[in-house]
């Protein structure tokens, strides 16, 4: 005999009058971004790329051939509406569970169910599980066997890469969809929706807002469209009619409602590593301008101030070098001035130290030296040091000959002599290569001078 829950969710949508009188009064309370929730593909904003006509994802609901998979998307994009949209489509059972709250006993519960709906009613169950991410290896783990056979369709909302939050054994049964940020001119009409819709929005409470106040609505929110509706509907619950009994808003009044930026950023996810990428390569190219930008985006979003210090300290020496040495003295002077003044005064710091090493001239030469004896280390003979390049601190070192031979440099015209320095194996082995560009320029002058010297030197001494 199915239990109570499963006939329900069968089909059998009978509710009693209290239960309707209970359900019409949690929609019109709900808020203006659920209200407004599209209910069909037709009425859903955006996404064109995965669910516009001919597109695979388009063709599968149209289907009901419907695979696991992975929407990935910033917050506010359709994640959730897309799942609604999906499982309303194709008349699926669908279950909702968040990754916040939920555990394997409730999978587990929502599975047993699925079991049972599949065998008596033969109705397809989807399981939603919104942040996906945030589900360690175990609670991932309980779903897969029955992703795997069919019991569950999945989707998986996650606003993270889910290359790395999600195992591979889930990842490879799913398809990944990539949502995109909703465009200015998407979220502008969502919004024209909401504010003219007589049902479900807020058309019987005549709202109009002017130019101004609705360009700043839509760059506030970030292309997050639930920050927007609820940004408007705070504005218009908290604005009275005016003489003509409609609600005008302005951006004084929208600037209030919205009161701070939501900053699209992650500290663990990969939004913490996709802008230092974009500072780094900012910075590499020479573009000062951009390093400000990605700097600040970070900064201002929370992130560890430290963390951005370390990433200057290896651009200066991974990207400038030699070509300009006092670039690592002014990255390690930023990093110790957040130390010393903290945040939010050593932003500045920071910012010097990123437009400083911007604006260096550029070199990856000891980059690539140091990579070049890096594999000689791992890969050659590891020969011992010469014994003329030995300290003789005993009687039987020197004996035996550590020093023999050894040429003292300021013994010598110019501070130069001519004898080797690396193992026989490795006689005359260049690593390090100047580039012509800043001070190394002038590195790259000297030593060439000096091996010339040497040269000179050499043939001197055999009497050439």
């Amino acid at each position: 005999m199915p239990s109570r829950g499963i006939k329900k969710a069968s089909g059998d949508s009978s509710l009693s009058l209290f239960e309707k009188q209970a359900q019409d009064f949690n929609k019109r309370e709900a808020p203006l971004a659920a209200r407004m929730r599209p209910t069909n593909l037709k009425e859903f904003v955006g996404q064109e790329h995965i669910v516009g006509e001919g597109r695979v994802l388009r063709k599968a609901i149209d289907t009901g051939q419907l695979p696991s998979m992975i929407l990935w998307g910033p917050p506010g994009s359709g994640k959730t509406t897309l799942a609604f949209i999906i499982a309303n489509t194709t008349d699926s059972h669908f279950s909702s569970v968040s990754a916040v709250t939920a555990g394997v006993a409730d999978l587990r519960r929502i599975i047993d169910e699925a079991k049972e709906r599949r065998s008596l009613y033969q109705k397809k169950t989807i399981l939603f599980i919104d942040e996906i991410h945030r589900f360690n290896k175990a609670q991932q783990d309980a779903v897969l066997p029955y992703v795997e056979d069919g019991t569950v369709i999945l989707i998986g909302a996650t606003t993270e890469n889910p290359s790395f939050e999600v195992i591979a054994p889930l990842l490879s049964r799913c398809r990944v969809f990539t949502l995109k940020p909703l465009s200015e001119k998407e979220i502008n009409l969502i919004i024209e929706r909401a504010i003219h819709d007589q049902e479900r929005g807020l058309g019987k409470m005549q709202t109009e807002i002017n130019e101004v106040a609705l360009k700043q609505l839509i760059v506030m929110s970030n292309s997050d469209a639930r920050i927007a509706l609820n940004a408007l509907e705070l504005a218009v619950m908290t604005t009275p009619p005016g003489p003509d009994s409609v609600r005008h808003l302005t951006l004084e009044i929208i600037e209030d409602a919205l009161q701070q930026r939501s900053l699209l950023y992650d500290k663990a996810g990969e939004q913490h590593y996709d802008l230092i990428s974009a500072l780094h390569k900012s910075l590499r190219d020479s573009d000062p301008d951009a390093c400000l930008y990605w700097l600040a985006r970070m900064l201002e979003a929370g992130e560890d101030p430290l963390f951005i210090a370390r990433r200057l300290v290896r651009a200066a020496t991974e990207d400038i070098g030699m070509a300009d040495p006092q670039a690592l003295v002014v990255a390690m002077a930023a990093q110790q001035a957040v130390h010393f003044i903290g945040m939010p005064e050593g932003n500045l710091a920071l910012a010097e130290a990123a437009v400083y090493l911007a604006t260096a001239p550029k070199s990856n030469s000891l980059y690539t030296a140091y990579s070049r004896v890096q594999q000689e280390v791992q890969t050659g003979r590891n020969e011992p040091v010469p014994l003329h390049l030995r300290n003789p601190v005993t009687k039987l070192m020197k004996d035996i000959g550590y020093g023999q031979g050894y040429k003292y440099a300021h013994n010598y015209p110019d501070q130069m002599v001519e004898q080797e320095h690396l193992p026989d194996s490795l006689r005359g082995k260049r690593f390090y290569f100047p580039a012509e560009s800043g001070f190394e320029k002038e590195v790259n002058a000297r030593l060439s001078a000096w091996r010339l010297l040497k040269q000179r030197n050499k043939q001197e001494q055999k009497g050439i």
